[in-house]
């Protein structure tokens, strides 16, 4: 027999909440909160792992082993894990857990997939090449009232709706 999932919360309730753990991050840490750095970290773990000898002579990779722990001992690794854990347990009490792509009627799961690991990979690129993620840049940004935060929030939103403009037609019947 199958349970019907709960539905999600209030999206206004859920960015309240949100804002209160930006605030307990602050309030703890003395930073806001980021994702990306947590992939950065794995990234330059594995490439000090395929090859030790590079990662040391490359100024960027050796950066990150010349003091302290490590990159897999950031702490922002420990809240992806965190984040991950949370979103796993979340779906398990939802009765939402199981494998499933999310598409439109117009487009396959292959290709959804492909497009969602482009797109994956673009923003990843991007939050390199503008020191953060949407979590780093735009919220944490916003939160210590950073005019750069609100530009990147809105430089989010607005590309959003631009390029859903031309890929709305996938999503719709």
């Amino acid at each position: 027999m199958e349970t019907k999932p709960k539905p999600y919360m209030n999206p206004y309730l859920a960015g309240f909440l949100l804002g209160l753990v930006l605030l307990a991050a602050f309030f703890v840490t003395g930073r806001g909160l980021g994702a990306s750095g947590a992939a950065k970290s794995v990234v330059i773990q594995t490439v000090a792992t395929a090859s030790p000898e590079y990662a040391a002579e490359h100024p960027f990779y050796a950066e990150y082993f010349r003091e302290g722990p490590g990159p897999m001992k950031n702490w922002l690794v420990y809240l992806t894990l965190g984040v991950l854990a949370g979103a796993f347990f979340s779906g398990s009490m939802a009765g939402r857990l199981g494998f499933k792509v999310e598409k439109g009627p117009k487009i396959s799961s292959g290709t959804r997939l492909i497009f969602a690991t482009l797109g994956g990979l673009l923003f990843g690129l991007g939050a390199q090449f503008g020191r953060g993620c949407t979590s780093g840049a735009a919220l944490t940004g916003m939160t210590i009232l950073s005019t750069a935060g609100f530009v990147t929030m809105m430089a989010i939103f607005g590309s959003g709706y631009v390029f859903a403009y031309f890929f709305r037609k996938l999503w719709l019947k």
